[in-house]
């Protein structure tokens, strides 16, 4: 059956592949081998498959080694702009915080100014009121003078006439006494008079001071409130970005800021609220407006102190490039981000806070975790090396560690993660958020 069956196929196959004989000649003899088409066929058949093989393994080695130089070239010069993009931010982080501080500044500068011409006005003000009584009692003084002045006149002429009646004839007839009396009545009310003439002059003076003393007040408030509106623009330019990143971390401003405000209450200094008498009036405009800079400038302060505190930086500085995000991954939830980079890059804390482990962790590795304000934790995995301690205190900045492959971990690079009453966060959150100000 089986010889029956491959005698039909090679009578099939004769057509195409006739037999053929492959004749060996040694010094014994000569022999042949004797090819049957069936022999034939399968012998093209192998030939041509492994030809085709070999073509398609090596047009998939050329387009993998094509493919792999592309996508190289293509890491480096995305890790080229990502680096570029860093340095961009960080010099531009250097140049907000100069100008923060130029305009912090500024702001104790003006407000010295501010509370020096408060004094000055209270100064001016209290002028203004002991001329205006000096004016009233002149004018009171004078009113006196004078009428006192027209009873003496009165009094000379009714002596005068009196005299002329008994018959007298001038001045030089009356009596010793009278021409005494009417001598010093004459000089009193040359002294009266000039006396009244002086104080006119002096009344005149001092309502001419004063307008001075209202003018200089006018241009006093003038000036007070362009500075007070220059004022108020830089203090609402510089608290728009800071609304919005704390805004972007997901918690309570309020909170942290009342957080940040209980740790920190004690008073005094150029950002104390200015407390002026009113003397029974109302309270001073000025005083008031100066108040509510003051108050923002306190939570511009209240927010620099909190954004030292939480984890707006980046763990790594540059030559990194993000390899998996916060999410779920191969149906697993992964709780961080993770920056690869060589081993050794340097790893920095983001925050202020306080070093709660730094030991091994089966599947982390070599872990640091760093307790920070507000309930925030971060912790940094798979490392090489651990420059902190358990129970030491770190800043914002500070090298704490450096990347290594610790751990479950397929390559060289740190996971990190933020978590906010032991619940993962997702640390762009606060790296997004940092960027718009530092």
């Amino acid at each position: 059956m089986h010889n029956r069956l491959i005698n039909k196929v090679n009578h099939l196959l004769e057509r195409t592949f006739p037999e053929q004989r492959l004749f060996l000649r040694s010094e014994d003899g000569t022999r042949f081998i004797r090819l049957s088409p069936l022999t034939q066929a399968l012998g093209w058949t192998g030939s041509a498959a492994f030809i085709a093989w070999s073509i398609i393994a090596t047009a998939v080695l050329l387009m993998d080694s094509i493919g792999t130089g592309n996508l190289r070239d293509q890491a480096k010069r995305e890790k080229q702009l990502y680096e570029n993009r860093l340095q961009t931010l960080s010099d531009e982080r250097d140049t907000r915080a100069s100008e923060a501080a130029a305009a912090q500044e500024r702001f104790n500068l003006a407000l010295a100014q501010i509370s020096e011409m408060q004094s000055e006005l209270l100064s001016s003000e209290e002028r203004r009121k002991e001329l205006e009584t000096g004016i009233g009692v002149i004018q009171s003084t004078l009113r006196r003078t004078m009428g006192e002045r027209d009873t003496a006149i009165d009094s000379v002429e009714a002596m005068l006439a009196a005299a002329r009646e008994e018959g007298t004839n001038g001045a030089a007839a009356l009596p010793a006494q009278a021409s005494a009396t009417l001598t010093f009545m004459t000089e009193a009310l040359e002294r009266t008079a000039a006396e009244r003439d002086q104080i006119a002059i002096e009344a005149q003076n001092a309502e001419n001071f004063a307008r001075d003393m209202m003018y200089e007040a006018r241009l006093r408030e003038e000036r007070n409130d362009q500075i007070f509106r220059q004022l108020e623009d830089a203090v609402t330019i510089s608290l728009e970005p800071l609304d919005k990143m704390f805004a972007k971390s997901g918690m309570s401003v309020d909170h942290i800021l009342n957080q940040v405000r209980r740790g920190y209450s004690g008073q005094g200094g150029p950002l104390t609220p200015m407390i002026l008498s009113t003397r029974g009036e109302g309270p001073d405009p000025d005083a008031e407006r100066a108040n509510r800079i003051l108050g923002e400038l306190d939570r511009m302060n209240l927010y620099r102190i909190a954004a030292q505190k939480m984890p707006f930086g980046m763990p790594v500085k540059s030559g990194f490039r993000f390899t998996s995000g916060f999410g779920r991954r191969w149906g697993r939830m992964h709780n961080g981000t993770d920056f690869a980079a060589p081993i050794g890059t340097p790893i920095y804390a983001p925050a202020d806070g306080v070093v709660v482990s730094a030991s091994w962790s089966s599947g982390y590795g070599r872990l640091i975790k760093i307790q920070h304000e507000f309930g925030v934790e971060t912790r940094y995995a798979h490392l090489s090396r651990m420059r902190v301690s358990k129970g030491q205190r770190v800043s914002r900045g500070e090298r704490i560690g450096d990347i290594g492959n610790s751990g479950r971990s397929t390559g060289p690079h740190l996971h990190y993660e933020v978590r906010v009453g032991g619940r993962p966060i997702n640390p762009m959150i606060y790296i997004k958020a940092g960027r718009d100000v530092f």
